[in-house]
């Protein structure tokens, strides 16, 4: 096979590869980026589960409440001495025995303790129900956040790509100049130059994207090979009109992560009270039903009697005569199983009283203990409310420093548009030397990719701000 031959395949088979490569690329917008991080986000899931654990406790809480039944059923063989459960008498022989019981508990007062406990359960479940809605809203923001900074990157790339385009266009120029021998051999030379540091400067937008896209992919718990849709997510540059307060008196208001945070405070309070319930003392209601079975258990049925000699003698007249009785003759017939579970059962009910008088004072550093927790509860919430409101004034300041930067860039670009349209004109005609016309392309380059980022910073600010106002699109 001919090197032509090899080439034409080889280059058949990349651009297959190529086309297979464009086929397995998904566009996904906004929307769709965001329901495929709620449903494979690790994060979220570890979240959803412990809300699942909360539910499943705040279940039992309310079960511990209904009376307790438990059965107890045992079968064995006694070998040697023991005692006949049937007629409590010592035997020495082999039996089998069974037992059946049946307790019954019932708590009548138990200083609520009970009611309590169900009562910081339902709180700690709804505080685990707003916390999985605290983690959705950070997730949608987060995926947010990554989806502009994706497409930031992409529109920084473009940029970059276009200063190769026209780097390409004017070496083309100079390059007609340097075979004709016409201008400044050096002109050609610097513009060969400024192509490689265009070429550099697209790869690492190239690897910027790329790092951007993998944050992307963590938050989707994805490795789909996809790009990202501009045209589905709204760019609108106006003019944040909010003040940092208005966006935290909002955020109190609507934030899933406040609510958590009283609710779990709510739920510490009851904590104290199951605590000092271990004060009070304790009313229950107890009931059993017991039987038993023995296999040496008898039923005796009379058949008739019997006159037997006793042994002893009376005299009469000098005579011995022996002396007889009458004996009852019975007939032993083993009871039955059932029969005997019948015959033998017998219920205790009866009222206990548990009246803590010591205790180690467990008691006493359990509330302490629980006091302890819901001061730190408290703490939490005011911590809270503290670091959210430090964090909008901090990103309103960076949002309106970032709008006016960006207002300043409109003006920089423009002005560099036009020192580079001359410088290049100049350039060209060859009455501007190379340095002037390389200056104002990098100044304009500058200017383009500082206007780019200023405007996604902008918005990226926006987004945060209204998610703290409960927005999270």
């Amino acid at each position: 096979m001919s090197l032509k031959s090899i080439l034409c395949i080889s280059v058949f088979l990349l651009q297959c590869f190529g086309i297979a490569q464009r086929l397995d690329t998904e566009r996904y917008s906004l929307t769709q980026c965001i329901d495929i991080a709620l449903e494979n986000n690790l994060d979220l899931k570890s979240t959803t589960l412990n809300a699942n654990t909360a539910r499943i406790n705040h279940r039992q809480a309310k079960a511990n409440i209904l009376p307790s039944l438990n059965g107890n059923y045992n079968i064995g063989v006694n070998n040697g001495r023991s005692i006949d459960p049937f007629t409590n008498d010592f035997i020495n022989q082999e039996l089998t025995f069974s037992n059946a019981r049946l307790n019954l508990d019932a708590t009548i007062f138990n200083g609520f303790r009970l009611l309590n406990t169900v009562r910081q359960q339902r709180l700690n479940r709804q505080a685990s129900e707003m916390e999985i809605e605290e983690a959705k809203q950070t997730l949608i923001l987060n995926v947010t956040l990554a989806y502009l900074q994706v497409l930031n990157r992409t529109d920084v790339l473009a940029l970059a790509k276009a200063r190769l385009i026209a780097t390409d266009k004017q070496l083309k120029q100079q390059e007609d100049l340097y075979n004709e021998e016409v201008g400044n051999p050096a002109d050609y030379a610097d513009i060969k130059g400024q192509k490689t540091i265009d070429e550099t400067n697209i790869l690492t937008a190239e690897s910027d994207l790329n790092n951007a896209k993998l944050s992307l992919s963590r938050l989707m718990n994805t490795h789909k090979n996809y790009t990202v849709d501009k045209a589905s997510i709204l760019l609108d540059f106006e003019e944040y009109m909010l003040s940092s307060d208005d966006v935290f008196n909002d955020a109190i208001n609507n934030l899933a992560t406040f609510k958590a945070k009283e609710l779990r405070a709510e739920a510490a309070d009851k904590g104290i009270r199951v605590a000092k319930a271990q004060y009070i003392p304790e009313i229950s209601f107890f009931g059993q039903v017991n039987t038993n079975y023995s296999s040496v258990a008898e039923t005796f049925t009379e058949i008739g009697s019997n006159t037997v000699e006793t042994g002893d003698f009376v005299t009469v007249n000098n005579e011995e005569i022996s002396v007889f009785t009458t004996q009852t003759e019975f007939r032993g017939d083993k009871i039955e199983y059932i029969d005997q579970f019948d015959n033998n059962l017998n219920t205790v009910v009866g009222i206990a009283v548990n009246i803590p008088l010591f205790n180690g004072f467990i008691a006493k550093n359990n509330v302490a203990l629980e006091k302890i927790k819901a001061e730190e509860s408290l703490i939490e919430l005011e911590r809270t409310s503290l670091e959210v409101k430090n964090a909008i004034a901090q990103v309103h300041f960076d949002m309106k420093a970032a709008y006016n930067r960006y207002q300043s860039l409109l003006n920089q670009v423009a002005a560099f548009e036009e020192s580079y349209r001359v410088n290049e004109i100049r350039f060209n005609n060859g009455v501007s030397n190379f340095i002037a016309y390389i200056t104002s392309k990098n100044n304009l380059d500058n200017a383009e990719t500082n206007l780019t980022n200023a405007k996604y910073e902008y918005l990226l600010r926006v987004k945060v701000l209204e998610f703290y106002r409960g927005n999270t699109l």
